[in-house]
């Protein structure tokens, strides 16, 4: 008789020495962040070629502005309860850590201690020119675009463009972070975005065991559980058996 996926998910989960969670835009569109890169997406409004480079930023920050601004009205949202559920886990003991390619902060304010911001957070501003950094209150309660006190030069939000390389810090933690991991949590990513899509095939190649969390599953073919769903709903479910 095959296993149940739930009931095999929660036999991995409190069996493994070292779970990490791995999450994507799906994580966040039942908090009301829509998938930047799906049907009413912020890339179907705004191209990312134009607005989403550093080189588009220094040659007309103004105009980039106008996206980052939608952008700052799109992530001021709330967790969900799966967002919650990752935190629980990680209160339990069960899970080591998370790495998202998000940048609206969603597991912090839903209780994660440990998590590595892939691509970055819109929680801070750096200027390019003078090196000030500012939060995102500073931002919020001056008009767009924020300027620097210092020398007015127009901010840059601390999100990672396509064109730039991910921060040196950044890769060593997510380093620490899957170093010896035994099993990867991968929910609400499609795994298109390098270099985060590598994770779990790099996870698998090293012996570690992948769940899968998504609507429409992409990696059933390295997934030792592939659970379809709606995030919350399946998180939900799997800390409910947990507490059985």
């Amino acid at each position: 008789m095959t296993q149940d996926p739930f009931a095999k998910t929660v036999s991995l989960l409190q069996k493994a020495p070292k779970t990490v969670a791995l999450t994507g835009a799906g994580v966040s569109t039942e908090s009301g962040i829509p998938d930047f890169r799906g049907k009413n997406g912020l890339w179907s409004r705004y191209d990312p070629i134009e607005y989403g480079t550093l080189g588009a930023f220094k040659t007309n920050p103004e105009k980039v502005w106008r996206m980052l601004a939608v952008l700052l009205e799109v992530v001021a949202a709330e967790p969900n309860n799966g967002h919650k559920a990752l935190a629980a886990l990680e209160r339990q003991g069960l899970l080591s850590g998370i790495i998202t390619q998000n940048i609206d902060s969603l597991h912090q304010k839903a209780g994660s201690k440990n998590v590595v911001e892939f691509h970055g957070s819109l929680e801070t501003f750096s200027c390019l020119a003078c090196g000030e950094n500012y939060n995102l209150a500073f931002v919020k309660k001056n008009s767009l675009p924020p300027h620097c006190l210092s020398c007015a030069a127009i901010l840059k939000p601390d999100i990672v463009f396509y064109d730039e390389r991910i921060p040196g810090p950044v890769l060593a933690r997510t380093g620490d972070l899957l170093d010896s991991v035994d099993l990867l949590l991968v929910a609400g990513t499609s795994c298109q975005v390098q270099p985060a899509a590598g994770i779990p095939f790099a996870v698998h190649k090293s012996g570690g065991k992948i769940i899968e969390i998504n609507r429409e599953p992409v990696l059933n073919h390295i997934a030792e559980v592939s659970l379809a769903g709606n995030f919350s709903t399946v998180m939900e479910r799997l800390i409910g058996l947990l507490a059985q």
